[in-house]
């Protein structure tokens, strides 16, 4: 009867602590849910926006075009439901926050916090990067390399699957400095360790390039050496991570 009190006891916490975490996916999906239905009536003016980089450089007369019968109406759509999940996302961590906090330690809290509102910020930062200055440069390059007697007419649906790729390749990539910071922190490695391998994080950075953008080199580099830029703040931050003396161990709130 004791073994079986005490698996009883063991399972209820894991009951609850799923509960919990569909309450939380609830949550996220709803507020998910909410900003896509205020933004569905301006779906369209939302696609022209993320469109602006290409269709400003079309020449005169051209526009874009829509090979499925679906694409108008599925298109903009999609674009509203992809831009509601990143409006999101700081309720999405809050949540992924909220849900591991209690079992952390003081000192990992103080550090979690600030790695999770930075890493909001770098993903922001990465998607205005790749629209801002990445896209007006590769879009310029496609179109201008183009023959003269060649009018291009880029499909809408093609064209949102490039953008939506490039963004989350730009966004996750400027994440660099978060994982390092982590991993000094870890222990995994020291910043002296991370610095002795920068040739092949160099190298891993524009395979990761050639892998994730369009088959040119200009956005290889343009997402490469971003990359690389930012695995050497991540080791400068990571000199300042001081570990907790392993001796003591921390008290959990």
């Amino acid at each position: 009867m004791s073994n079986q009190a005490s698996m009883n006891e063991k399972a209820q916490p894991f009951v609850e602590h799923l509960i919990e975490l569909r309450d939380r996916l609830l949550k996220t999906l709803l507020v998910v849910v909410a900003i896509f239905a205020c933004m569905v009536p301006f779906a369209n003016e939302i696609y022209d926006f993320v469109a602006d980089p290409l269709q400003a450089r079309l020449t005169e007369g051209a526009g874009m075009i829509a090979t499925e019968v679906t694409s108008p109406f599925l298109t903009p759509f999609k674009t509203t439901f992809v831009l509601a999940f990143f409006v999101s996302i700081p309720f999405v961590l809050f949540q992924f926050w909220a849900f591991i906090a209690p079992g952390l330690y003081r000192n990992e809290k103080r550090l979690i916090a600030p790695l999770m509102i930075s890493s909001v910020f770098l993903f922001y930062a990465g998607m205005a990067f790749a629209y801002f200055v990445v896209f007006p440069i590769i879009f310029e390059f496609f179109i201008s390399s183009a023959d003269a007697d060649i009018k291009v007419l880029p499909d809408i649906r093609m064209y949102l699957d490039l953008a939506l790729k490039l963004f989350f390749a730009f966004g996750f990539a400027f994440e660099i400095p978060i994982a390092t910071v982590v991993l000094i922190w870890s222990g995994a490695v020291t910043a002296r360790d991370l610095a002795k391998k920068r040739p092949y994080v160099i190298v891993a950075c524009f395979a990761l390039g050639m892998l994730l953008t369009p088959p040119d080199v200009i956005s290889q580099t343009l997402l490469a050496v971003p990359m690389w830029l930012l695995f050497e703040v991540g080791i400068l931050c990571g000199r300042w991570i001081k570990r907790g003396n392993k001796e003591e161990e921390p008290e959990r709130d």
